[in-house]
């Protein structure tokens, strides 16, 4: 019989790419949003996916809605990607953040329970949650201490779906991502704002890019690839959490140099180190230990922080 997906969040990065590789793998696909009639879903056609997928209206935060459209639809699993996706934007909207995730979060584990239906559920989990780690690689026993509003949403989210897995025995995991990106990131996270300036300023822009904090050191990966650590984690015979990662950091200053080196320009005749862009916190150093992922999973990461820029770069060049 055909599996039957259902993904939270299909219209973001992850999602749009998650439902290209379940429909891949022969799977129905259910995508949800708040209004799906009302939604553009411009990455899903970006993808050319649109059309193979059910798209269904479900909003997380009203557990009613989430019970409507399980009881309805009966998913094999279900991948929670959705909610407010920005650490940036969740210091100014801290209300909206948690909710749409620890609320959205809990909606979704309390209505599988309820209806007792055999779903596995994969939720994003975040690196954020761990914090400052100093310099070592973070993996699936270091403790959380989240620095950001959505740190702490994603953290208890984390929590929550550790509880629904041990009190109930739901299959429920979570997978720890650290950064990854590609060409569907909207610019108003730091790498597709890099990428796109970069790219105008080539084409003869006289932009200047403007950044805060540039020494913070990232784990960047290829999202294409951290959507199938995803749908492995759902294919094992117990639920655990995973760490998904390169195991490799760079500093966002590295991110800009190998941004602009790829265009053939010089970096410092085109950044402005702007105060006003600067967050309240922020983490210095951020790397994960994906080894757990590696041994379990049979998952690696292809593409480290230069590849990831590069592609970034040409996918944006020839608009695709």
């Amino acid at each position: 019989m055909t599996k039957k997906a259902l993904i939270c969040g299909v219209s973001g990065q992850d999602g749009a790419y998650l439902a290209q590789f379940l429909l891949a793998q022969g799977y129905k696909v259910y995508g949800t949003s708040r209004d799906a009639q009302m939604s553009s879903f411009g990455n899903l056609k970006r993808l050319g996916i649109q059309k193979e997928i059910s798209l269904k209206s479900m909003s997380l935060t009203d557990f009613r809605s989430v019970l409507q459209v399980l009881k309805k639809e009966k998913p094999d699993e279900i991948y929670n990607l959705a909610g407010q996706s920005s650490v940036g934007l969740s210091f100014e909207q801290p209300v909206e953040t948690l909710d749409s995730i620890a609320t959205g979060t809990l909606n979704l584990l309390e209505a599988i329970r309820f209806l007792e239906f055999p779903i596995k559920f994969y939720s994003a989990g975040s690196s954020e949650c761990f914090g400052d780690i100093g310099q070592q690689a973070a993996d699936e026993e270091t403790p959380f201490h989240p620095r950001s509003p959505y740190a702490v949403a994603k953290s208890t989210a984390f929590w929550e779906v550790a509880n629904y897995r041990e009190a109930y025995g739901l299959f429920a995991c979570s997978g720890i991502l650290f950064n990854h990106e590609s060409p569907l990131r909207p610019e108003r996270f730091v790498t597709q704002k890099i990428i796109a300036a970069v790219c105008r300023i080539k084409q003869g822009s006289s932009d200047s890019l403007h950044l805060g904090n540039v020494s913070i050191e990232r784990d960047w990966g290829w999202a294409p690839e951290y959507v199938e650590a995803m749908y492995r984690m759902l294919q094992q015979e117990t639920a655990e959490d995973y760490v998904i990662a390169t195991g490799s950091s760079y500093s966002l200053e590295e991110f800009i140099v190998q941004a602009f080196s790829c265009v053939g320009l010089n970096w410092q005749d085109h950044l402005v180190i702007d105060s006003k862009l600067l967050r309240p916190s922020d983490l210095r150093f951020s790397q994960g230990n994906p080894s757990k992922a590696l041994q379990k999973l049979g998952w690696q990461a292809e593409y480290k922080t230069p590849d990831v820029v590069r592609m970034m770069i040409e996918a944006r060049l020839t608009g695709q």
